[in-house]
């Protein structure tokens, strides 16, 4: 799954990187969290002929996906993420994959591999990042949701996979991220239809990402620095030690 992430390039960078006019300049941001404000951009209206104005658009919206059916907020769940094997034919998602497909736009995301408590090991977070640097871009969806009293919140979900091989020690789940060759299409919900932008949600190359252990300041909301990203070493699990029972000059585990 993907529970926190982090977008701290410019807004310059971001709106080069996602081909979007972005007005105004934002903070970097180390802690993104759901319920949460996040960057996302969508297709928009095509340009004039002779136009050197990108026809995509940004737009804030609320982490926590929320279906134009729902009538109680209170009494549903909060969906930050959906599963791309399923989105296509759930309910909460079908008319989103087909109608308002979006790209998040993140420096990295955070993760927590969390292993049995029969491992004796203990939880981990990592900070996941592109090995080349830069902005990636998220496969993800948008719905706007409408009160009975008329307002309108639009909320968004990140699109989830299947954990590559790298990712896989760490957590079985992972964003789906859209290559920017592939940006224009999966953008486009007027001539691709959800079954073919199929092959885009997929799990990334092996090499792609590299985890970084981070310190478990990661798990508050509150904390919000740059400090979330410094490395930690990690302490190997101590296996049990061996000692042979001078009694029988048997082994026995201590």
């Amino acid at each position: 799954m993907c529970g926190r992430f982090a977008l701290t390039s410019t807004a310059d960078y971001v709106g080069e990187a996602l081909g979007v006019l972005l007005r105004d300049d934002f903070p970097a941001r180390y802690n993104i969290a759901p319920t949460q404000p996040i960057l996302v951009v969508i297709s928009g209206e095509r340009q004039q002929p002779g136009s050197n104005l990108p026809d995509r658009r940004a737009l804030l919206v609320r982490w926590g996906f929320m279906p134009g059916w729902v009538k109680d907020p209170k009494e549903f769940p909060l969906l930050i993420n959906a599963r791309a094997e399923t989105a296509i034919g759930k309910a909460s998602f079908r008319a989103a994959m087909r109608h308002r497909r979006i790209l998040v736009p993140a420096s990295g995301f955070y993760e927590w591999h969390r292993p049995s408590k029969e491992s004796g090991e203990k939880s981990q977070a990592y900070w996941i990042r592109p090995r080349a640097g830069g902005v990636i871009a998220f496969a993800g969806l948008m719905e706007t949701w409408s009160s009975a009293d008329g307002s309108e919140v639009d909320t968004g979900a990140i699109l989830t996979t299947a954990a590559n091989s790298a990712m896989r020690p760490i957590h079985d789940r992972m964003p789906v991220v859209i290559k920017p060759e592939d940006f224009a299409r999966w953008l486009d919900c007027k001539t691709q239809e959800p079954r073919d932008v199929l092959d885009l949600m997929t799990p990334v190359q092996e090499d792609f990402f590299e985890a970084i252990p981070v310190s478990d300041r990661v798990n508050k909301v509150a904390n919000m620095g740059p400090d979330l990203q410094t490395p930690v070493t990690v302490e190997p699990v101590k296996k049990p030690s061996k000692k042979t029972d001078p009694e029988d000059g048997q082994l026995s585990l201590l």
